[in-house]
């Protein structure tokens, strides 16, 4: 992903996220300005740039994902000269899209960086669901694998609850597995994995030393794969939560009473300055591409909130690329060593 949208951490930042100490959030003296669903104009970015030189704080999912992933290479390496396993994580990928391969392809690099084995299973699209349950089957009988992942979106011939469950939940590092989520929505249970999107939001919130617990927050979108596990995530933090989804009505007045807001709808800039409560601290999942003739791709990555706006609200916001994303890789790589220690019983 791109980096140009923030500054690398400086000397300071790297050091307090190596010293894992928290980056405090403090509260702005920002007014609240209303913004109409219209796209950003020059005036209204004026206006708000005239009233306040504040500005939220970014929460960089990049360095802190740096820093997960250099945590996860020094217990690798400890667990391979303690018992000598490398912990494996088997992708299977099913068709050509070409944003599945490069996701694929950045997961394989990223186990590479911290020396977990990476095994690839590319399956045309026209591949019987058979086939692709065969694959599951053997790995989930191998012991070098201690993760499976299965790249979704899954060809539409093929039915995406039967794959998914045919992974044995003991190497269900994606946490889509039907028990993992039911034990995450019971209180007194643990669920073997965490759906690698919320769980990289929540750890941005931690890291980053912001308080959850007794808040207000508001997710955006229900979808199983990030919206409905990270409201789950957030209840277990003792937050306030409510979820905003199609048929809400008045979603501006609701997350406008959030103090956290968490954004999963895919919707480029829909959620806008107006949507936004002073100080308010805001996870942005969407990663949208919009048109832009100044870029030499035709066109720019946004996310669901419209940033221009958010920064001179919120008080501390991802930016899009570069908040979010680089999480989700660093968490599957953190729940397959998990895995594979839990396999070994090694602490």
């Amino acid at each position: 992903m791109a980096s140009s949208i923030f500054n690398p951490p400086s000397s300071t930042t790297a050091l307090l996220l190596r010293s894992r100490h928290p980056i405090r959030v403090g509260p702005t003296s920002l007014r609240f300005f209303t913004i109409r669903s219209s796209p950003p104009s020059s005036r209204v970015l004026s206006i708000v740039a005239s009233a306040t030189e504040a500005s939220a704080k970014v929460i960089d999912g990049k360095a802190v994902a740096k820093q997960i992933r250099e945590e996860i290479a020094v217990e690798v390496s400890k667990m391979k000269e303690a018992v000598g396993v490398i912990p494996g994580l088997a992708v299977i990928l099913v068709g050509d899209r070409k944003d599945s391969a490069t996701y694929v392809r950045n997961k394989k690099k990223a186990c590479e960086s911290v020396g977990i084995n990476s095994l690839e299973v590319n399956l045309p699209e026209d591949s019987t669901e058979e086939e692709v349950l065969n694959y599951i089957s053997d790995y989930n009988d191998d012991p070098a694998v201690h993760g499976i992942l299965v790249q979704l979106p899954l060809p539409s011939h093929i039915n995406e609850r039967n794959v998914l469950n045919a992974v044995r939940i003991e190497k269900d590092v994606d946490g889509f597995h039907p028990l993992n989520i039911g034990r995450l929505a019971m209180r007194g249970r643990d669920p073997l994995f965490v759906p690698c999107t919320p769980k990289g939001c929540i750890e941005l919130l931690h890291r980053y030393g912001i308080s959850i617990k007794g808040k207000r927050a508001v997710v955006i979108g229900r979808s199983n794969i990030v919206g409905m596990p990270a409201a789950l995530l957030l209840q277990r933090e003792d937050a306030t939560v409510t979820v905003v989804h199609s048929r809400t009505s008045n979603p501006e007045e609701i997350t406008r009473q959030a103090d956290i807001i968490i954004s999963a709808v895919g919707q480029p800039n829909m959620v806008r300055g107006s949507w936004i409560k002073p100080g308010a601290v805001i996870i942005d999942v969407g990663i949208n591409p919009v048109d832009d003739p100044s870029s030499s791709r035709g066109y720019k990555l946004v996310g669901d909130v419209c940033y221009e706006e958010a920064i001179q609200v919120a008080s501390a916001i991802t930016p899009v690329p570069g908040g979010v994303g680089p999480m989700t890789i660093a968490m599957l790589l953190q729940n397959t060593l998990s895995s594979a220690k839990r396999i070994h019983s090694f602490e």
